[in-house]
């Protein structure tokens, strides 16, 4: 698996994080709390980058991805009961939009979920 021992890495700070606030912060505290974490295990992590959506050569739009770690992986956050397809969907189309390979989406819902994204495409 690409950035296997990264993705470890970065799923135990998503535990330890879950551990400590559990459920029912905004997105925005558990980001934080996980740029906190990340800086402690000594990983380069990324607030906010912005990331321009392509089209037919032109930028069509532009989001932020909630976390990039190492320049590898983007985190994308969230914090309902539970996630669906449209987030799945979300993270996907950001690995399409940019050089990256990997993506976790985690969510601090009533129970811990997590989903592992991988995308390959020619910007890679």
């Amino acid at each position: 698996m690409k950035h296997q021992a990264l993705t470890e890495e970065i799923i135990k700070v998503f535990y330890r994080v879950y551990n400590a606030l559990g459920y029912g912060f905004l997105e925005k505290v558990y980001e934080n709390a996980m740029m906190i974490e990340l800086k402690k295990e000594g990983l380069f992590a990324v607030q906010q980058s912005p990331i321009d959506v392509i089209y037919s050569e032109q930028i069509v739009g532009q989001y932020f991805a909630d976390i990039i770690v190492d320049e590898k992986v983007i985190l994308e956050i969230k914090a309902k009961k539970h996630f669906g397809s449209e987030d799945e969907a979300q993270l996907l189309n950001y690995l399409k939009s940019t050089d990256k390979e990997v993506g976790l989406l985690i969510n601090f819902g009533p129970k811990p979920e997590l989903s592992r994204k991988v995308f390959d495409n020619s910007k890679k």
